[in-house]
């Protein structure tokens, strides 16, 4: 087979190995309401739900690429399809919440497998240049795509059969990838990888991950000031100190700190935990008001984000290749803030509000923004760091945007909790004694999942109020994160100088792996 057909089929396959892994992340989200009408879950069980699958994804994601630097990328990513499609089959299979939620932490740690590889390989395949960041912003765009396009796949697959087929999908698109993997996808490792694996620095971060991801879940449920939530704050906390005193005296660290000198590198990675936490908090509380406050059908909800997606397929290998030409910092500077203004939009959104009027434009927005700002992203991180590292960048930037969706998902859901509770008993005076049981049983469950013919009109006008109150708040965070991420990169993201060829020309930027400072 060709170079060329061989380049062809990697990127085809590496697209769809990482965007099983990137869809099983959103595609739930849609799917959220009804396995709460279903199994009873409440918002810390829909937030567990989301979050255990990227608790053990973050935590292990750099495991996965040094297991894929030394022992065969293409290997571990045929036992990690492998896996993720027999966890798919538990969580379609679920009986219960808790069931579920391991299930899904079960999803996480085989797709841990998946992802860092991915782009390692592609970094292997294609020369350095404009080819490399072409096909590199294809990645990055269909990674996104495939993240946004979750919740239309999700809404139609709860509408049409039933929310358990959102995980039982996963299985034929896996066949079809290993059988992929297996015939076209050329093996590669990095040749220097020796010594023993950072184990003690992966329980670190898990115990980092869950401790956090505990206290802020729970925090509203159990009471901030509970022994188990503090412990769970607490020791997050200190397990993140101890990682980062461990990575600086193991011969061997998970995470080689040395990477972080690079301020290219360090401001790339801050960016994505800004732009990633608001676009997984938009996603997530999105899709929960159009359905529970709003009345939107599952593929109504999915449908809301389509244009999004639409852009982004469209644009996203233009945004690549410029930025493998002239650089990152301006498309990075100029996307987040373009992001941020679609979020501000999303303050219009009202429970009647038309999709026309609001979500439309909010959406178009919205994508062109991440079309400026994903593609450049992926390049910056990846041509910070010398060839050899490209696992280990790939992974840790992945871990940061994984985590990024964990913050939003519990801390967002922490202060939309905190928000709607606060705003119902403010506007409890206003509703009759009769109606007020209603309000208190709404504030159980801080969603917007309440069936408003079964209460007081007074009450389920007041329960849309606030959630509508909680919700605009929840956005013009978001907005405030993106805009975050645009101005770090704006300080931080350093441009490759050309190098110059033997002949005396400039070469093309993108060719010079390391930033200049």
């Amino acid at each position: 087979m060709s170079a060329t057909l061989t380049k062809r089929w990697t990127l085809i396959t590496m697209v769809l190995a990482s965007g099983i892994v990137f869809l099983d992340g959103t595609v739930v989200n849609v799917a959220l309401p009804t396995i709460d009408r279903n199994l009873h879950a409440g918002l810390s069980g829909l937030q567990w739900i989301v979050d255990g699958y990227l608790v053990t994804l973050a935590a292990l994601l750099i495991v996965g690429g040094a297991l894929g630097d030394r022992y065969g990328r293409r290997r571990l990513m045929v036992v990690g399809l492998s896996a993720f499609g027999v966890a798919s089959v538990a969580c379609g299979l679920a009986p219960a919440t808790s069931w579920l939620v391991v299930a899904r932490m079960l999803q996480g740690v085989a797709g841990a497998l998946l992802v860092p590889g991915s782009l390692a390989i592609i970094t292997a395949v294609y020369p350095a240049g404009e080819e490399r960041g072409k096909a590199i912003g294809s990645w990055a765009g269909w990674a996104g795509i495939t993240t946004l396009l979750g919740p239309l796949l999700g809404g139609w697959l709860v509408d049409t059969v039933s929310w358990r087929w959102v995980f039982f999908i996963n299985v034929p698109l896996i066949v079809v990838t290993v059988g992929l993997l297996s015939r076209y996808v050329p093996e590669t490792r990095d040749e220097t990888a020796s010594g023993q694996l950072d184990w003690l620095g992966a329980l670190l971060v898990c115990l980092t991950l869950g401790g956090v991801t505990y206290g802020l879940i729970q925090g509203p449920v159990a009471g901030w000031s509970s022994p188990l939530v503090l412990g769970g704050l607490i020791g997050g906390v200190v397990a993140l100190l101890l990682f980062v005193v461990v990575e600086r005296r193991v011969r061997h660290p998970m995470v080689p700190l040395v990477l972080f000198r690079s301020v290219t590198f360090s401001g790339a990675n801050l960016a994505t935990l800004g732009i990633y936490t608001a676009l997984s908090g938009m996603s997530f509380f999105v899709i929960l008001f159009l359905q529970n406050v709003a009345g939107y059908s599952a593929l109504r909800a999915g449908l809301a984000l389509l244009p999004v997606t639409l852009i982004m397929m469209s644009l996203s290998g233009v945004a690549g290749k410029q930025a493998g030409k002239y650089g990152s910092r301006l498309f990075m500077t100029i996307g987040p803030l373009i992001c941020a203004a679609g979020f501000l939009l999303l303050l219009r959104l009202q429970p009647t509000s038309g999709f026309w009027a609001v979500l439309l434009p909010a959406a178009i927005i919205i994508g062109l923004g991440l079309v400026v700002t994903v593609a450049p992203l992926t390049t910056a991180v990846m041509a910070a760091v010398p060839a050899h590292n490209a696992g280990i960048a790939s992974a840790i930037n992945n871990v940061v945007s994984r985590v990024a969706g964990l913050l939003a998902v519990a801390g967002l859901g922490a202060i939309v909790a905190l928000t709607f509770t606060t705003a119902l008993a403010s506007r409890a005076g206003s509703v009759p004694a009769a109606a007020r049981p209603a309000l208190q049983q709404a504030a159980q469950d801080p969603t917007g999942a309440h069936d408003p013919t079964k209460m007081p009109a007074e009450a389920a006008r007041v329960i849309a109020e606030a959630y509508t109150f909680a919700f605009h708040r929840a956005m013009l965070i978001c907005a405030a994160l993106s805009a975050l991420g645009g101005i770090v990169s704006a300080f931080m993201i350093r441009n490759p100088a050309p190098a110059a060829k033997p002949d005396g020309q400039l070469a093309d930027p993108s060719e010079r792996l390391a930033p200049t400072a």
